[in-house]
């Protein structure tokens, strides 16, 4: 069992960033059995209900096989316990009006249902713009199907959040799966850490011997872990590109991208400021939007070629300018023959997954001469329908060998590199 002073001094190496319960509005929290909730996330549900959020319980199964050696009738005894000791939990915890959906499922063989787990989520999430699950990589089989369905069932609009329960007594702190380079900590006071150990404590069928006398669930192990300081959450990122009809959707409802607003407008004068050449022959900027960023490139370059997958948005970027080179594309598929000396990636490769991002920067590549340059800036945060942030979606780009940095800019709301082919 890995001790509490391990994760400490992990904690320490790495420091997390802080986690913001005021960034989600209703968000649904989704455990795998009764006192996951409590023992991985407590705090951070505490932190989300006191920062005024619509929470909601999904359990997916009663916990009826925690003593595998229990007969039919012991086993839903069990379950029915199971249901109450979680109410008296979440009233412990200052969390009694939290409502809890019971899906029922078979305890310990979650991994054989996934389909049916991920299409009972389906109408759970819709309309949350956020969502807390068992960090698939825990390890126990019920917390990583859990995880996944979460991820599969979300809609595309909700921020993924996942917990982990077991990691903290069966994995070593230094263990390459735990991806501290998505990790968010929700500090947690006296009053938080009491409220745990309240919950937990109501949890009597896991604390004490089981009813066939089989030693406690929760045994010193895990126990030693739940008066820790913190809670971590992982950011899940999505698994596959943003939809095309996500953004359609966006242009439909008026200006997605708040163009007029002062990040929009600084962040494209410092792009337009970082271009170390007066101008260029033939430019390309896939994304365009409306065009607002193109105006300014297209001063610099004798030739710009700009497209976006949304047609509203192209249409808006040829009247702004009219007889403009925009073309209603795609990534990797928009990228022109060249021979190009700039390209402009604005806030669109964190919505492409690994894959097509590696494909896109091959075709890039190919389509570009030694000395031209490649421009990528990202907002800072990490959107809903990303599959990464800004600053894992920019390491894609450093990390090839093709590429040197010229311009590496940390912005408080956006972060910019300038690079050049070699």
């Amino acid at each position: 069992m890995t001790k509490p002073g391990d994760w400490a001094d992990a904690l320490d190496r790495h420091r997390p960033p802080a986690f913001d319960p005021t960034a989600h509005r209703r968000v649904v929290v989704v455990a795998a059995h009764p006192d996951d909730e409590t023992l991985g996330a407590g705090g951070a549900v505490r932190a989300l209900h006191a920062a005024g959020a619509d929470l909601s319980l999904v359990v997916a199964t009663d916990g009826e096989a925690a003593y595998p050696g229990l007969d039919t009738a012991a086993r839903a005894g069990l379950g029915r316990a199971r249901r109450v000791e979680m109410g008296e939990a979440l009233a412990a915890q200052g969390l009694a009006g939290v409502p809890v959906t019971w899906l029922g499922l078979p305890d310990s063989g979650l991994d054989a249902c996934g389909d049916d787990l991920r299409d009972a989520l389906v109408p759970v999430l819709a309309g949350a713009d956020a969502w807390l699950a068992p960090w698939s990589g825990d390890p126990h089989p019920d917390h990583r199907a859990a995880g996944l369905a979460a991820a599969a069932a979300a809609p595309v609009t909700a921020h993924g959040w996942s917990y982990p329960i077991w990691m903290w007594a069966w994995l070593a702190a230094d263990d390459p799966v735990v991806p501290w380079d998505r990790a968010r900590a929700v500090l947690l006071d006296d009053a938080a850490r009491a409220a745990r150990r309240a919950g937990v404590e109501c949890f009597t069928s896991q604390v004490r011997p089981g009813p066939d006398g089989s030693p406690a669930v929760l045994a010193a192990g895990l126990l030693d872990h739940v008066d820790r300081p913190v809670d971590l959450l992982f950011r899940e990122p999505r698994a596959t590109s943003a939809p095309v009809e996500r953004f359609a959707s966006l242009y439909a409802e008026g200006d997605p991208w708040d163009t007029g607003s002062w990040y929009e407008q600084r962040k494209r004068a410092v792009v337009l400021a970082s271009l170390p050449r007066a101008g260029y022959r033939h430019g390309f900027e896939p994304g365009c939007g409306a065009g607002e960023l193109s105006a300014g490139l297209a001063g610099r370059c004798a030739v710009l070629d700009s497209s976006d997958p949304v047609p509203e948005a192209v249409e808006r970027a040829r009247a702004a300018r009219p007889g403009a080179r925009v073309q209603v594309a795609g990534l990797p598929d928009g990228v022109p023959d060249g021979p190009l000396d700039l390209v402009v990636f604005s806030e669109v490769l964190y919505y492409l997954d690994d894959a097509t991002v590696a494909t896109t920067l091959d075709r890039v590549l190919a389509a570009t001469a030694p000395g031209a340059d490649v421009v990528a800036v990202h907002w800072r945060g990490w959107p809903a329908e990303a599959p990464r942030d800004a600053a894992a979606t920019h390491r894609l780009l450093t990390a090839r060998p093709e590429l040197d940095i010229l311009v590496e800019h940390t912005d408080e709301d956006f972060l910019l590199h300038v690079l050049r082919r070699r």
